[in-house]
């Protein structure tokens, strides 16, 4: 009787998933907030229902979000988080307590506030202006679930930008800017100080920044901006930062000296200098966040919080022999953090790619990237594709991949992600090479498409 009720409530979500992607796409936000403010107006402001802490930044948003929430969840807080894009189902972007929201929740939440959603969308469209956009409305149910539990405190990611993000309606206490660099450079600018720019937007009066370390224009802006609003600022690199840092089974053990403490040899287990530098950011924003800056943190609660951290589809092993890797890199930033985490924590010969990548990406120069910072364990390549819309034809990255440097020999070309995962594994096992590995990347779709494939992760959504 139990799995009937739970296959009619994941019927359900996925019935208002639909429902939700009939708008106009997550690749099409709209640049602006006034429906954002109208719909919470209608609905009595539940984001104000709990303190919030705001996350913005080009890549480790979601990374340093879990880490955020395991440490507030530690001090026995009730969380709520929000992050984007999802793996394999849309309420991962919704969690409770660490967990996705329940597709019971998910629906009725929807069904309690699809009447002010529409009531919205009619405003909107009798000034000729688009309803409310897919991001735009799961922000609205994101901020409704919240509320409704009731959260102690939301950890909320900006789905791009941030000066008209819909996730703009927070007042976080806290102002996370994880590293910026280009991207989305048709929507947020070509320079990484445009970029800054929109992404200073979410800093509020009476709020707290806290920042990665980042490139000197981006550093410029964000504290013209701090300075501004008369906020407090810290920045990795100057007041707190990674001192130490040791590659061990499963992750790494680091310590972090924080605004307030320092917390020696607490276990990660995730790889990379990236996730580190990402963990030290964390520790800021809930010193920050819980002491204002000036108590430093329970070392045992941390470690606790720390054993909790994971990071699914960020350099995710899902099988073994040959080792096959899940990393969600999609922009050459990325791809520049994750080849050096893999030279680290792997002990490759040789690594496969499964590259698929979505259209508004720079595809050349992400498969440029890669060849780049990977060259050396560059072997053959197996190009393939999501069921995603927006997903780029292999057919077509084939030419982005024969100009940054692979022969045509190399070159696999499998339109179906099944077939592209048999073939990079038929590659990594050729005989005489025992250390070969297959790493899936280039986009979120391809990867949790994969996950579900390797790892049992159910049923993939889509998007």
């Amino acid at each position: 009787m139990t799995d009937r009720f739970e296959a009619a409530d994941r019927s359900d979500a996925l019935s208002v998933y639909a429902e939700l992607l009939s708008r106009a796409p997550e690749n099409k936000m709209e640049p602006r907030m006034e429906p954002m403010w109208r719909v919470m107006e209608l609905l009595g402001d539940p984001q104000n229902a709990y303190e919030s802490i705001h996350i913005t930044g080009t890549n480790g948003k979601t990374s340093t979000a879990r880490i955020i929430e395991a440490g507030l969840r530690a001090h026995n807080l009730r969380t709520g988080r929000y992050t984007s894009p999802h793996l394999t189902s849309v309420t991962e972007r919704i969690s409770i307590d660490g967990e996705p929201v329940s597709d019971e929740t998910f629906v009725r939440i929807w069904d309690e506030i699809r009447p002010y959603v529409e009531m919205a969308d009619a405003e909107l469209e009798a000034e000729g202006e688009p309803r409310l956009t897919y991001f735009e409305a799961l922000t609205v149910l994101a901020f409704a679930v919240f509320a409704d539990e009731p959260v102690d405190v939301a950890v909320v990611e900006v789905g791009l930008g941030g000066i008209t993000d819909a996730t703009n309606v927070v007042s976080g206490r806290v102002s996370v800017v994880t590293p910026i660099s280009l991207d989305h450079t048709d929507l947020l600018g070509d320079t990484v100080r445009d970029i800054a720019l929109e992404k200073a937007g979410i800093l509020k009066p009476g709020g707290f920044l806290v920042s990665a370390a980042q490139d000197r224009d981006a550093a410029n802006v964000l504290l013209e901006r701090a300075r501004e609003l008369e906020i407090p600022f810290r920045f990795e690199g100057v007041e707190f930062g990674v001192e130490s840092r040791q590659v061990a089974v499963g992750g790494q053990v680091v310590t972090i000296d924080g605004i307030a403490g320092r917390y020696e040899d607490l276990v990660l287990p995730l790889h990379g200098e990236h996730q580190a530098q990402n963990a030290a950011v964390a520790v800021a924003a809930l010193e920050a966040f819980l002491g204002g800056g000036e108590k430093e943190l329970s070392i045992e609660v941390l470690r606790e919080a720390f054993e909790q951290v994971a990071s699914p589809g960020r350099l995710e092993v899902v099988r073994t022999a040959p080792t096959v890797i899940l990393d969600a890199a999609h922009n050459p930033a990325g791809i520049r953090v994750t080849a050096a985490a893999l030279k680290e924590a792997f002990t490759f010969s040789r690594l496969v790619p499964v590259v698929g990548i979505l259209g508004e990406k720079d595809a050349a120069e992400f498969l440029a990237a890669f060849r780049r910072e990977l060259d050396d364990l560059a072997g053959p390549i197996v190009l393939t594709a999501s069921t995603s819309p927006r997903a780029v034809p292999p057919a077509e990255l084939r030419e982005f991949a024969l100009a940054a440097g692979w022969t045509e020999e190399e070159i696999s070309v499998e339109a179906d992600l099944v077939d592209a995962l048999t073939r990079a594994v038929a590659l990594a096992e050729e005989p005489g090479d025992f250390a070969g590995g297959v790493l899936v990347t280039g986009s979120i779709t391809v990867v949790g498409e994969a996950q579900v494939l390797l790892a049992g992760g159910g049923a993939a959504d889509g998007a």
